[in-house]
């Protein structure tokens, strides 16, 4: 990585109206999908410095790599982020969690250690805008919009057009 001094940060925020064990059970939900995380199926044991995959529901694809940092149930989920059709260095993404008040709940979603030159956080924030937007929905809801499910759709049916390095047989363990 590169000098601390270097390294650029996306900081984004929401308020769901949800219990925060909830949320928290939706951002870490395991071994089904997670439509507000792209329709992606998390892979980990929660040890930190084990490590952390997201997949496409048939495990064919793997789109996220890294290692569990820190996890503090309910509060705090903190990893680290390799998208395996990039080739930026690994960043920091970090769920924090603050119940506001019974039945409110704040995620503070921090995504950090980008190179100031990296063409790819910009993108990054606005899918963790949609991200976010789409998490709050499903925990209120118990569904995603309309939109997040075709746009998903249409991700899946073009899947095979996907990078060859997005294989999972591809794509080695995280460092």
């Amino acid at each position: 990585m590169t000098e601390a001094s270097t390294l650029a940060e996306l900081i984004q925020r929401i308020e769901i109206d949800a219990s925060i064990e909830s949320v928290w059970a939706e951002i870490t939900k395991l071994g089904s999908v997670q439509r507000p995380l792209l329709n992606t199926v998390l892979q980990t044991t929660f040890e930190p410095g084990s490590p952390i995959r997201y997949t496409s529901p048939d495990g064919k694809r793997t789109f996220v790599i890294g290692r569990i940092v820190e996890v503090s149930e309910p509060t705090l989920f903190s990893h680290t982020y390799v998208m395996t059709m990039h080739d930026d260095p690994p960043t920091l993404v970090t769920w924090h969690l603050e119940e506001l008040a019974p039945g409110r709940v704040q995620v503070t979603l921090t995504h950090e250690g980008w190179a100031d030159d990296s063409t790819n956080m910009a993108k990054h924030g606005k899918t963790w805008t949609g991200i976010l937007a789409d998490l709050k929905r499903q925990v209120e809801t118990g569904d995603v919009p309309t939109r997040t499910k075709i746009s998903q759709a249409v991700m899946s049916a073009f899947m095979f057009a996907m990078p060859a390095k997005t294989k999972t047989q591809n794509v080695q363990p995280p460092q």
